[in-house]
């Protein structure tokens, strides 16, 4: 059976493995460097050549040649000098425009959600790739701009966060594709995330002084930016906690479907 067409976020983590592919096995680059053209950390390069990312449906997208043609394309650009993250979000689009290999097209919508959603998702989805590649493109732009390292890196800095933004909604999407709108974290007990934030909060009593409010220009905005990530990082390890963890770190119970929840919640009443 052929795989269902990905939704437009999901399809940007296909395309990533499938231009990774094509510079290592088609072009013979390094997984390093195939990771530094795609902006991704080495190990993604792996587990997607190993099939680690993503299991054994990628080779269907790989034996495709309307498919592999896009990701041939989008690698060779990459090579040229193109911003990876640009150039696989676009390639992300065409791939969905064009359906799943062997099939007609792109799938129904999430059939477990309310019919209010039902009709919104995709348009969403769409609307949030393309959102996240017009982004990138622009801080890309204004980082290549920009006449101090300084400044590029709050750009690139953004564009990243644009990136990693597709990726959670690709994590999402199959949840959604289910009608799942719940998932307990597992494998992950209490105890380890309260050691991890005491850790934190450790590292961020040693410094002697508050550098921020004597920083200017940049090395201000920068500073901001970096305390800005670890109170995020503390707001999600505390939701993280909220979230059902379990003492031992074995798993909760199964997500549940926004069908479920409803009829739990009629029952309930």
């Amino acid at each position: 059976m052929a795989p269902q067409t990905p939704s437009p976020v999901a399809s940007v983590q296909v395309m990533q493995a499938l231009v990774a592919r094509e510079l290592v096995e088609g072009l013979g680059l390094p997984e390093r460097k195939a990771a530094q053209l795609l902006g991704i950390v080495p190990s993604s390069v792996s587990q997607y050549l190993s099939g680690k990312r993503l299991g054994p449906a990628i080779s269907s997208y790989f034996a495709d040649e309307r498919v592999r043609r896009v990701a041939r394309r989008t690698a060779e650009q990459l090579l040229a000098g193109r911003p990876g993250s640009t150039a696989v979000l676009e390639a992300a689009i065409e791939l969905t425009d064009r359906g799943a290999p062997g099939g007609a097209g792109r799938e129904g919508p999430v059939d477990a959600l309310r019919p209010e959603l039902r009709r919104r998702v995709p348009g969403w989805l769409r609307q949030r790739i393309v959102g996240e590649q017009n982004a990138v493109a622009e801080c890309m732009r204004l980082a290549q701009r920009s006449r101090d390292e300084l400044t590029r890196a709050l750009f690139r800095q953004i564009a990243s966060d644009s990136l990693r933004h597709a990726e959670i909604v690709a994590a999402l999407a199959p949840y959604l594709d289910r009608g799942v709108v719940s998932s307990p974290p597992t494998g992950i007990s209490r105890a380890e995330v309260e050691a991890l934030i005491r850790r934190e909060h450790e590292a961020e009593a040693t410094g002697e002084i508050d550098l921020g409010p004597e920083l200017q220009g940049m090395m201000r905005i920068l500073w901001e930016s970096m305390e800005s990530d670890e109170h995020k990082h503390e707001r999600l390890l505390q939701l993280l906690l909220q979230a059902g963890l379990a003492e031992d770190g074995d798993a909760p119970p199964a997500p549940r479907s926004s069908t479920d929840r409803r009829r739990g919640e009629h029952r309930s009443s």
